[in-house]
């Protein structure tokens, strides 16, 4: 690591919230009233999977329906191997957590009523027993992330830090003292390209996940597995990472990179298809389009393989054009841009990595191995995923868990020790680098490598193959990051190699196929892992 020496910009505050998706913000919403937040964005504020997400939040709503069916359904998507703690607690605050949506303003769909008064819509997605996925049109996300980011501008104990990357944390370890504690981030503003110091009594990774580190992904650029490298650098646990959750659903066009379509096209009615048309879910699942993610996504990969295709087809057609056009408006407007017509046309879809089912070890109240250190949202693994998510559990997930963790911090405010003197940013020894091809190729083949040898389809041979090739490749970044200045490529490559590192480990230590985890050599579910997470540490005991 490159400190010692020389002056730096130093920020100080209660809380450091690394990351601006639904789970960072609510999290400084949370704590504001009492605490001094700062609050790093890896770009603008918005630019975040969070924003992207289409589908909604799943909550229980509905008289027909229940806390036991939400909770039966997850464990049941989980395969086995969901924290039924975890799941209990997340599912139990879904109504509360909606109503604090409510509040704030969230613009949800609702609908009228035969008696004349209007409710919240509720949708139904892939997994779910019910309709219970309150949704803003097909553009939930943004609807969420606009609003709590308005809510967050404006408050006079929140300060935001956009366009600045984390580099690593700031632990007394690294300080030489023995009490092992989280002191706040080393942080390269991208504006300045100088390297700053952020100290907090309280610090929280609400980073994202890491679906860049496959080469077809539906997620921003930015969600580099940072947070959980960070993590697992500082000496945290890191759970399940072999449980990558690909979306069914990608538009395939060369244009249109990353657009989803969501699963809520198939909730209300559409259909999966292959080239001649026929349909062929029925011959995987008994809910056809509505099985769970991952069943989906490993039959449009075994129909496209079958048949040497590059692409199946999603078509809703049959479905009233003003039906289409009301439930999907940003999908329908997105999709007449790249030629093709919702209401008539059927879309052609891929696969593509989508969500990070593993991630940072938390207790229930959102707390890692590391005192100081607390991870929300998509970069923690919290038990409620187990070996698949379920659709829009996730942004529920970041709203429970980020109260949770604005109670303990809240709780543990007036216990906070003196921090120790932290050293500044060294660069006395680095030197800008000439060949930034170097980071490019292997970005390139790091990802490239990912999606052929552990995409969703994987085997031993394949993944000792992705092993031998990013042991070489950290070998190189290593020699790099000693020698040249931080750059936000150096830094997202740096975290998406070792994050890849540990899911290709992971995958090699599970050997059956349960979930998003599939391999050719163990196709069936091992009972004796029932229950049984992949923990993987950094002092060597995974």
């Amino acid at each position: 690591m490159q400190e010692h020496a020389q002056s730096s910009h130093h920020h100080g505050g209660d809380v450091l919230i690394i990351g601006s998706g639904a789970a960072g913000l609510s999290l400084a919403l949370h704590l504001a009233h009492e605490q001094r937040v700062m609050v790093l964005s890896k770009g603008p504020i918005t630019e975040g999977s969070t924003l992207y997400a289409q589908g909604g939040v799943s909550a229980v709503l509905d008289q027909q329906d229940s806390v036991q069916a939400h909770v039966r359904d997850t464990l049941e998507a989980g395969a086995g191997l969901c924290e039924e703690a975890a799941v209990q607690q997340t599912v139990s605050h879904g109504p509360e957590s909606i109503q604090w949506l409510l509040d704030l303003g969230v613009p949800f769909t609702r609908e009228p009523t035969p008696d004349g008064r209007v409710q919240l819509h509720l949708t139904r997605e892939g997994g779910h027993s019910h309709r219970r996925v309150v949704h803003a049109a097909d553009a939930t996300g943004r609807a969420i992330e606009m609003t709590l980011v308005e809510q967050v501008r404006r408050h006079p104990n929140i300060q935001l830090f956009e366009n600045h990357i984390a580099v690593d944390l700031i632990t007394t370890r690294k300080l030489g003292l023995s009490e092992p504690r989280c002191l706040g981030a080393y942080v390269l503003n991208l504006d300045t390209q100088g390297v700053e110091i952020f100290q907090a009594p309280a610090v929280v990774l609400a980073s994202g996940g890491a679906s860049r580190v496959y080469l077809y992904s539906s997620n921003p650029n930015g969600a580099t597995g940072d947070g959980i490298a960070m993590a697992w650098r500082a000496g945290c646990r890191v759970a399940n990472m072999e449980f990558m959750q690909f979306h069914p659903t990608c538009l395939y066009h060369p244009k249109a990179k990353s657009f989803l379509i969501s699963e809520a096209v198939r909730g209300e009615g559409g259909r999966l298809l292959l080239p001649d048309g026929s349909p062929f879910m029925h011959r995987f699942h008994p809910r056809a389009e509505l099985a769970p993610r991952d069943v989906v996504a490993r039959a449009i990969d075994h129909e496209m393989k079958r048949l040497g295709v590059e692409c199946v087809y999603l078509d809703i057609s049959h479905q009233p054009a003003d039906f289409v056009k009301g439930h999907f408006p940003t999908i329908y407007e997105r999709c007449l841009e790249y030629g093709f017509d919702l209401t008539r046309d059927p879309l052609p879809v891929v696969p593509a990595a989508h969500y990070t089912c593993g991630g940072v070890m938390t207790d229930l109240k959102a707390r890692t191995d590391l005192p100081g250190l607390y991870a929300v949202g998509e970069v923690a693994y919290t038990g409620l995923h187990g070996a698949n998510r379920m659709a829009s559990n996730s942004l529920l997930e970041c709203l429970v868990f980020a109260r949770e963790a604005a109670r303990d911090i809240g709780a543990r405010a007036d216990q906070a020790e003196p921090a120790p003197p932290i050293p500044a940013w060294d660069e006395s020894r680095v030197t800008d680098s000439d060949e930034e091809v170097v980071v490019s190729h292997n970005w390139d083949e790091l990802r490239r490598f990912m999606w052929d040898y552990v995409g969703i389809v994987r085997s031993d041979k394949r993944l000792q193959r992705a092993l031998r090739r990013i042991e070489l490749l950290q070998g190189e970044i290593h020699e790099y990051y000693s020698n040249f200045r931080v750059s936000n490529d150096l830094i997202e490559l740096r975290n998406l190699a070792l994050v890849a590192e540990i899911i290709i480990r992971s995958a090699l230590s599970r050997r059956e196929s349960r979930g998003l985890h599939y391999t050719i050599d163990y196709p069936d579910r091992d009972p004796a892992l029932e229950g049984r997470p992949t923990v993987m540490d950094p002092a060597g005991t995974g």
